[in-house]
């Protein structure tokens, strides 16, 4: 229990890995794709809105200090236990293999997802392996990163054996913070992308990460027309800022809960890196949220615990 009074579970977080050359190898991905110069203004560009970003939340920089996968575990109970967390769960972590490691180091704190390529070759059986013998609950993607339209039937062999083991899957859309990035095909910005795919698959459940991260209105339509679609919460939602109208985070919860309820409402953090750890500043400010608008407990214990539950099957 936090200070709340409330389990808490973090849906939606990233290992924290800092693998020598790691860097590097990402840099040489977007050269391949951009050249060197192109690549300098869009790294520079994100690098500034970071900056901003961080300042904002008096968030430090990532550490540069290398650690192990097993003292960034114990690193990561160590600050849930300061900071009220129950469990997070894991969407990326370097690979199916290694994620699973990680989790295995605290498999009562920690859970965690597939995260392959979603039309890679035997996708679906990487799937499979990755839930049935590595203990893996879902599978997490980038749209806004792919090649290829989100709702290719060359992906759905993934969706077919998501749906069989039960497990849900969880989509970025939208942009992926400032200053430029991968952004392939823009119909994969679009949640209302996956609504095809949603009419196909109506017992597979859908998780859509920062309240679509631009495409709000989209978003909710998609949930009006598939009941099987949640939302989650996670990240600074700076987006916000750059839409049209004023929206703040009472705002978002207040439209979520008016349409898709409370029981399709995720909390998550996104958090990445130390030394800021779990990023405890957007629960608090979910949390006050909830409670200024007068929620419910019981809805309130959906949203930070009991639908992650659900889903992660805990």
């Amino acid at each position: 229990m936090n200070l709340y009074g409330l389990k808490v579970i973090d849906f939606h977080s990233h290992v924290p890995l800092q693998r020598s050359g790691r860097r590097r190898s990402w840099r040489q991905r977007m050269v391949e794709r951009y050249g060197e110069e192109r690549t300098d203004i869009i790294l520079e560009n994100s690098r500034r809105y970071r900056d901003e970003w961080r300042k904002m939340w008096a968030f430090g920089p990532p550490e540069e200090a290398v650690h192990s996968d097993q003292e960034q575990a114990d690193r990561w109970v160590a600050d849930m236990d300061a900071k009220g967390l129950e469990r997070v769960n894991f969407v990326m972590g370097g690979g199916n293999e290694n994620l699973a490691k990680i989790v295995e180091m605290h498999p009562d704190r920690f859970t965690g997802f597939a995260h392959h390529g979603v039309v890679s070759e035997g996708a679906d059986r990487e799937l499979e392996r990755a839930v049935e013998e590595l203990g893996l609950r879902g599978f997490k993607m980038i749209a806004s990163s792919q090649r290829t339209s989100i709702d290719d039937e060359s992906a759905y062999p993934v969706w077919e054996m998501a749906e069989k083991l039960k497990v849900p899957v969880l989509i970025h859309f939208g942009v992926l913070g400032g200053g430029g990035g991968p952004a392939y095909d823009l119909r994969n910005m679009n949640p209302l992308t996956l609504w095809k795919v949603c009419s196909e698959f109506p017992t597979l459940e859908f998780v859509i990460p920062h309240f679509g991260a631009c495409y709000w209105r989209e978003l909710l339509q998609l949930c009006w027309q598939c009941p099987s679609v949640s939302i989650d919460t996670s990240g600074s939602n700076q987006w916000m800022r750059w839409m049209p109208d004023d929206l703040n985070m009472k705002a978002l919860f207040r439209k979520a809960v008016e349409t898709v309820g409370p029981g399709r409402i995720i909390f998550a953090t996104d958090s990445s890196y130390f030394p800021r750890g779990f990023a405890v500043e957007y629960l608090r400010e979910q949390v006050k949220v909830c409670y200024d608008m007068g929620l419910e407990q019981s809805s309130i214990e959906k949203i930070f615990h009991g639908n992650a539950a659900r889903l992660l099957k805990l």
